[in-house]
């Protein structure tokens, strides 16, 4: 990094660079920046060898600066507009600037922050002790490794992968690579207890359909938000934003999530299907009143009076009527072909426990059962 680029404090140091985390995250920290609500700036770090990564991360560097345009409804309103996020300090690529990042990081970090995709927490055969280890974990446990050998404090650590108990996991495996790795060293237990008592371990969840890139670096995304964070003791916090909750118990996002937003997408492909597949999109499902009407029946006949046995049926309503908004987004190309993809494990995790807990509460749950009973189908 270039000595005036050093002199802008970006104290979250971000995995990834994919538009989800630059529509998302990343926008969300320069929307508090803007408002004068936090101070840290963001160094993006491009982590795996895929040369449109490097491309990406390579503009990033250049401009720092980039558009993300935020289309549909929020709250009845209709929102189209383009804002320039302004949170990133800079960019490198790991392969490439090892040394520079591993001095930033010793240095300036507080936060850090990532969305790998699905296979970021595969460790595979990689080593910490490589020379730039080849897996997310391997890096960050290097990493952290460098901070502590310099007498530095530890930190927060906030991945948003779609992972349950994200920031458990990835403690997990990190200490596990360290405890590995450094066996016979002299320091190794004092490292581990460090990991443990010094840095922060916290649970997310994120929500925002990002639908597609902007050329040469941007993204188009919805207006709504959630990046939801399970508050612990001396966490450091990215910024301050309504999209960002610092909440007790991620478990009321988990469930609405889950089993009102995924489900209702798995039951909309379940009747996309036996419409023979006439319409493409979920907006257009929206509009189509044998498509519409039945999900509302299942979320207002099934689904709500379920999850009432654990959570308040007025955040439920809420959260029905935000994921009907959501889904009827005008400038959205949401493909119910690919909502379809893995259908069946879809249908064991969203949709099999609600009708498990309504048989507990002995209340009936005619469509779902409609619906799992296409299992294997």
């Amino acid at each position: 990094m270039s000595a005036d680029r050093q002199s802008i404090h970006a104290g979250i140091v971000q995995f990834g660079t994919g538009r989800f985390l630059l529509a998302h995250v990343d926008t969300l920290v320069s929307e508090s920046l803007a408002a004068g609500d936090s101070e840290d700036r963001i160094l993006v770090v491009q982590s795996s060898s895929r040369a449109e990564g490097k491309r990406k991360a390579r503009l990033l560097a250049e401009r720092r600066h980039y558009p993300v345009r935020i289309r549909g409804y929020r709250g009845g309103e209709t929102v189209d507009i383009e804002q320039t996020v302004t949170s990133v300090a800079d960019c490198v690529i790991a392969e490439e600037q090892w040394p520079a990042l591993e001095r930033h990081f010793v240095e300036q970090a507080r936060i850090v922050v990532s969305n790998t995709a699905d296979s970021g927490f595969d460790v595979g055969n990689d080593s910490s002790l490589a020379a730039i280890p080849t897996s997310f974990p391997g890096k960050l446990t290097r990493l952290l490794r460098a901070r502590f050998e310099a007498g530095n404090d530890g930190l927060t650590v906030l991945p948003c992968e779609l992972i349950e108990h994200n920031g458990q996991q990835l403690k997990s495996l990190v200490s596990g690579l360290a405890r590995r790795d450094g066996a016979g060293q002299r320091d190794n237990d004092a490292f581990l207890d460090w990991l443990e008592t010094r840095c922060v371990w916290a649970d997310t969840l994120v929500d925002r359909i990002v639908s597609a890139p902007l050329e040469p670096i941007g993204a188009i995304a919805e207006p709504y938000a959630l990046w939801a964070i399970a508050r612990q003791p001396d966490m450091a916090v990215p910024c301050v934003h309504a999209d960002v909750e610092l909440v007790d118990d991620l478990t009321p996002q988990a469930l609405c999530k889950l089993h009102i937003l995924n489900l209702a997408h798995t039951f909309l492909v379940h009747r996309w299907r036996q419409a023979g597949q006439s319409t493409e999109f979920v907006r257009e499902a929206m509009a189509t009143p044998s498509m519409i009407e039945p999900l509302r029946q299942l979320l207002d006949d099934e689904v709500i009076p379920t999850l009432a046995s654990r959570l308040p049926r007025e955040r439920l309503t809420r959260y029905r009527d935000i994921t009907l908004e959501r889904f009827a987004n005008p400038f959205l190309d949401h493909r119910l072909a690919d909502i379809a993809q893995n259908h069946d494990a879809k249908l064991i995790r969203r949709v099999q426990p609600v009708v498990e807990m309504a048989r507990k509460l002995e209340l009936e749950t005619p469509r779902l059962d409609e619906v799992l009973a296409t299992q294997g189908g």
